[in-house]
C-alpha cells in the first residue's frame, strides 16, 4: 500500500503511536517531517488530559518534529469548548488531575466537592484516583448531576504496560449508581471528529487515522467512514479478531507509512 499517494490527510494519535511516555517511537520524526515536506495535512489528536496542547507541542518540537501548535486537538480542548458553551457558571466535580480541573475552571465553571451542589460530573484519566473521589461522584450522580467524560479509554499505555483510565472509572460509577454516561468528548465521539474535520479541511475519504487503540482510534474511523491504520506500538497487540472495530490496515508502526 502506498499511503502517501492514496491519502492527503493524516490524523495521528499521540501516546502509543508517536511516542510512548517520554520515548519517541523509532523513525516517527522522519515520517512526520517527510509527510510535511510532501505538503500532506497532519493533525495530532489525544484523549489524554494530563497535558496541554502546549505540553504536547513542546515535547515533539524539542525532538525535531516540524510542526505547529494549531495541528493539535485534545479531549480537554473539546470538553472545555462544550462546557463553556452549555454549562457556564455551573458547579462541577471531576475525577481528573489538577491540570484538567484548572482548564475546566478557566472555561467559567466552578469546581465543587459538595455532592448536594454539583451540577455535573466529568471523568477522565486520574492517577490520584481514590475511594473518596468515587463516592463524591457517586453521590452527586444519585442526586441528579449530569454524567460526562472527557474520554472513554479503559487504559492508558505506559512503558511496560498500561494503567487504569477513564473507561474503568466510568464502569465503576455506572455500577455504583445505575446511571449511564451521557456524553463524552474525545475519540470516537462526533464532537472530536467534527473538530478534526474542521481543522484538516479535507473530505474524510482522503484521510487516514493512525492509532494504537481499537475502541477509540479505529472505532472513530469505522463510525465516520475514515480509513484507519492500527499500529502495534501501543496497547493493541494481536487482539483485532476479538474486537468489533476492525482497522483498514494493520502495521507495525508509523514507520510503515513511508
Amino acid at each position: 500500500m502506498n499511503f502517501v499517494e492514496k491519502y492527503d490527510g493524516f490524523i495521528f494519535d499521540l501516546d502509543g503511536t508517536i511516542y510512548l511516555e517520554d520515548k519517541i517511537i523509532p523513525n516517527a520524526v522522519k515520517v512526520i517531517n517527510k509527510l510535511k515536506s510532501l505538503n500532506k495535512k497532519i493533525v495530532f489528536i489525544s484523549n489524554k488530559t494530563t497535558g496541554s496542547i502546549e505540553d504536547y507541542y513542546s515535547f515533539l518540537f524539542s525532538h525535531g518534529f516540524k510542526i505547529n501548535k494549531n495541528q493539535f486537538l485534545t479531549a480537554t480542548v473539546i470538553t472545555k469548548k462544550y462546557l463553556a458553551n452549555k454549562y457556564y457558571g455551573k458547579k462541577f466535580f471531576a475525577i481528573a488531575e489538577k491540570k484538567f480541573i484548572m482548564e475546566i475552571e478557566s472555561a467559567g465553571l466552578e469546581y465543587c466537592e459538595n455532592a448536594n451542589k454539583i451540577d455535573l460530573i466529568i471523568v477522565t484519566l486520574d492517577r490520584t484516583l481514590n475511594y473518596q473521589k468515587l463516592e463524591i461522584a457517586g453521590k452527586a450522580l444519585d442526586n441528579g448531576a449530569k454524567f460526562f467524560a472527557a474520554n472513554i479509554d479503559n487504559t492508558c499505555p505506559i512503558n511496560g504496560g498500561e494503567i487504569l483510565d477513564a473507561g474503568s472509572t466510568i464502569s465503576a460509577l455506572e455500577k455504583r449508581t445505575n446511571k449511564k454516561l451521557q456524553k463524552h468528548f474525545g475519540k470516537p465521539s462526533r464532537y472530536m471528529f467534527n473538530e478534526i474535520m474542521n481543522l484538516i479541511n479535507l473530505h474524510p475519504q482522503k484521510c487516514l487515522i493512525i492509532g494504537d487503540r481499537l475502541e477509540t482510534d479505529i472505532a472513530m474511523g469505522n463510525k465516520f467512514g475514515v480509513d484507519t491504520a492500527l499500529v502495534q506500538t501501543g496497547v493493541s497487540k494481536d487482539i483485532v479478531h476479538l474486537s468489533k472495530n476492525h482497522p483498514t490496515y494493520t502495521i507495525n508502526s508509523i514507520n510503515n507509512l513511508l
